[in-house]
């Protein structure tokens, strides 16, 4: 595969690549690259933290990047999460690498890491405070958003601590490029900052698209960055989102209710998981409907689908319903394995028993 070839495969995974002249020559001039994502074990996981994850990562293998996929659980304890119950959250860890190894990972360039095992490297600490003291706690403060947090809120310690432990990661996995979501840009752009300053180097950053919950869109922001935050499919509110073990009629009745107004296509859910889920794993997409009102629709692409949607040949409750199925085909595996795998059903159990904190 030639260069532009994978740099088309990048950028139908990144949103915003930072550069776009370097994710080149990283392909020209490295054998190996690495790329990494991580994730805080914190709860269930949702459909874009496992299936849309994997679909990217495929796309980054495909262009003949090698990922390292970070359960960042020194990271969800320093957040607070779980209550800041370290081996609650090892637990979760566990449970996120089970549901990776089941979405369709390309897993021959795939290696999972855990924090708890990089935390102890000879050097990693030294790491963390080199970047700490190379950055003024505003900055580290502007960071905030990555662990869900603001700037205006009351931050414990370690949640100040966190931002640096994330720029570390990145020159201690030896990543050349953060493959992550939107929100978690600004630790990016610091690694960017803080790298040849203290005689590293400068990863290149390739942001994925988060998928939005189910819920209408937020109003409180105009910052295209900040809304996406918001807007994101979150654990924290469970009825916005579709998670990889949820039965079939839970996906239903949570699709069934979801914002998705006629003819509009802008920051519509329904249509997003069209775009960044159905048809990068299916073909095509039929709309069953009565005879009466008119038969099934079938259609080959997104855009096609789009198009018919804005103009409304396609009413919203007939698209949930499709989706609805598409989306239960491809999680029924993932939650099949949970129930059928002794080991992972309790594991999964245990889990669902733990309180969910912010």
């Amino acid at each position: 595969m030639d260069t532009e070839a994978r740099m088309d495969l990048v950028r139908q995974v990144g949103e915003e690549i930072l550069t776009e002249e370097e994710m080149r020559n990283l392909f020209e001039t490295k054998d190996r690259i690495v790329a990494y994502d991580g994730f805080e074990p914190s709860g269930t996981v949702h459909i874009a933290q496992g299936v849309l994850r994997a679909i990217n990562v495929n796309k980054m293998t495909k262009a003949g990047v090698t990922f390292k996929m970070y359960a960042a659980d020194w990271h969800a304890w320093a957040n607070n999460k779980l209550g800041g119950d370290l081996e609650k959250i090892n637990m979760v860890g566990d449970y996120l690498v089970e549901v990776w190894k089941q979405t369709g990972m390309d897993l021959d360039n795939v290696e999972f890491v855990r924090a708890s095992e990089i935390v102890c490297n000879d050097g990693y600490w030294k790491k963390v405070m080199q970047i700490a003291r190379s950055s003024t706690v505003k900055r580290i403060l502007r960071c905030s958003q990555i662990m869900g947090r603001s700037e205006n809120d009351a931050l414990q310690a370690s949640q100040i601590l966190y931002p640096c432990m994330q720029a570390a990661d990145i020159f201690e996995l030896e990543a050349d490029l953060c493959q992550l979501g939107m929100d978690q840009r600004k630790v990016n752009v610091l690694a960017r900052e803080v790298g040849p300053k203290l005689g590293w180097y400068k990863p290149v950053v390739v942001s994925h698209h988060m998928l939005m919950g189910l819920g209408a869109p937020s109003t409180d922001t105009t910052d295209a960055i900040e809304k996406a935050i918001e807007m994101k499919m979150s654990k924290s509110k469970p009825d916005t989102a579709i998670f990889m073990t949820d039965t079939e009629e839970d996906i239903t009745r949570k699709i069934k209710k979801a914002w998705a107004p006629e003819k509009q296509v802008a920051e519509n859910p329904i249509l997003e998981y069209c775009k960044y889920i159905i048809f990068e794993k299916f073909d095509d997409l039929v709309i069953n409907r009565p005879e009466k009102w008119g038969g099934n629709l079938e259609y080959q692409s997104y855009a096609e689908l789009e198009s018919a949607y804005a103009k409304g040949d396609v009413h919203p409750m007939d698209l949930k319903g499709a989706v609805a199925g598409k989306i239960n085909d491809i999680v029924a595996p993932v939650r099949e394995h949970f129930e059928k795998n002794e080991k992972a059903r309790k594991l999964l159990e245990t889990i669902k028993g733990f309180e969910i904190t912010r």
